[in-house]
């Protein structure tokens, strides 16, 4: 973890209790957190939060994580940053950023041609700053080759549950989820989820970057034509590889996006008739069939239970 002065404390601190908690579980990981001096930093809360020294003294790491800070969307950033990720990601070590510390890998380069991700409130700052990324806006995280983004904040927490996935199997990730109770404090109203996080990451480019492109985005069209022409495949290619590494059918899988997209949004107090357009599941009776089949309730009763957004009182 690269922490500096000005840094948003969850930024670092999330990410590092989903790892922390992996290892409690069973994960072989080793954290460490360093700055670009050696310097102990203030976050953007004020708190001081020590480190291990210096990023110059990273030499075997195999992720670098570079946390946000409110700054960075509006100011140049700090030119010692800038050289501390520039040199720790100039290796074949994967690196990855959270919330807006998309910023400082975009002013290194390091995310020219690819996609990216950010916090949606800075999402089209970052493109028209750096018209060489293809900024995903409504995707809690991306990852393009070695270098993951992620969205704002708490979104840090599903791109280091993917990251677990990847390196230690879908179980302990899980694990780590249910031990922070991850699925219950997500914040309502956001109509995808990292679906990508609980499933074995496939090692396949193409169908990798179609699962993106579906989280990202449940409502939009993913017919089996579609998603075969978006991914460069024949529909038989695209079956099989659905099959051979995911297990399901393609069609199966987009629904099972579009029906915990429905529910995080029927969560956050939308109405069931907009959870199934947003979702799309399209109609209410779509989205009603679809609950009874995979959660056995209603939408609407899932909503009276589950949904966090209560009316007010008069």
């Amino acid at each position: 973890m690269l922490a500096y002065d000005g840094v948003r404390l969850l930024d670092v601190t999330a990410p590092l209790e989903v790892f922390s908690t992996a290892i409690e579980l069973g994960a072989d990981y080793e954290l460490r957190v360093f700055s670009p001096t050696g310097d102990p930093v203030t976050t953007s809360v004020g708190a001081s939060l020590g480190v291990g020294g210096s990023f110059a003294e990273v030499t075997d790491a195999h992720t670098v994580l570079v946390p946000g800070s409110p700054r960075l969307p509006a100011a140049p950033a700090p030119a010692e940053l800038l050289d501390a990720v520039g040199e720790l990601a100039d290796s074949d070590r994967q690196i990855a950023s959270i919330c807006t510390g998309a910023f400082a890998l975009a002013a290194t380069g390091l995310l020219d041609g690819r996609r990216a991700t950010t916090h949606w409130r800075h999402a089209a700052t970052l493109a028209r700053a750096y018209p060489r990324i293809t900024v995903e806006p409504d995707a809690l995280y991306v990852r393009d080759g070695r270098v993951l983004t992620s969205a704002g904040v708490s979104a840090g927490i599903d791109l280091s549950l993917a990251m677990v996935e990847a390196d230690a199997g879908t179980e302990l990730a899980r694990e780590v989820a249910r031990d922070l109770v991850v699925f219950l404090q997500r914040p309502g109203g956001q109509s995808q989820f990292s679906a990508a996080s609980r499933i074995a990451r496939p090692p396949h480019d193409p169908l990798r970057a179609l699962l993106d492109d579906i989280v990202a985005d449940p409502a939009a069209d993913h017919a089996l034509p579609t998603m075969a022409d978006h991914a460069a495949l024949s529909v038989r290619q695209l079956t099989r590889l659905f099959r051979e590494h995911l297990g399901t059918t393609p069609a199966a899988f987009v629904e099972t996006v579009r029906l915990e997209a429905a529910q995080a949004l029927l969560e956050a107090g939308e109405s069931v008739t907009q959870a199934a357009r947003r979702s799309g599941l399209g109609s209410d009776e779509s989205l009603r069939r679809a609950f009874l089949r995979h959660l056995g309730v209603t939408p609407s009763a899932y909503r009276t239970r589950f949904r966090t957004a209560q009316p007010e009182t008069h």
